[in-house]
């Protein structure tokens, strides 16, 4: 085995998050224009969030294409202002509800 490879195979560091984001779990996804066959969709999507105190939004092409989301999962906004998808179970082991 090489040097290389022994250092790949060693853990790497491990940290623990202390950030806090806003975030939505997503309750159903639609494309944008999936019920009408006739249309050409631009590649975007309406998120419906679980929390129906909470209405819909579109995300945009680049969005879906990047993150990929799934409904069960969370819409993740930083204070930066960067959108992103968890998965549910990263989420949920990552943040709390503040």
């Amino acid at each position: 085995m090489s040097e290389n490879t022994q250092d790949v195979m060693r853990p790497l560091p491990k940290y623990k998050c202390h950030k806090e984001v806003w975030a939505l779990k997503i309750g159903a996804l639609k494309m944008d224009g999936a019920d009408d066959p006739q249309r050409e969709t631009d590649g975007s999507a309406i998120i419906t969030p679980a929390d129906e105190r909470y209405g819909s939004f579109r995300v945009n092409h680049e969005y879906m294409r990047k993150h990929n989301p799934q409904p069960g999962g969370y819409y993740v906004l930083y204070a930066d202002g960067y959108k992103s998808f968890s998965p549910a179970d990263a989420f949920e082991k990552g943040y709390i509800l503040i």
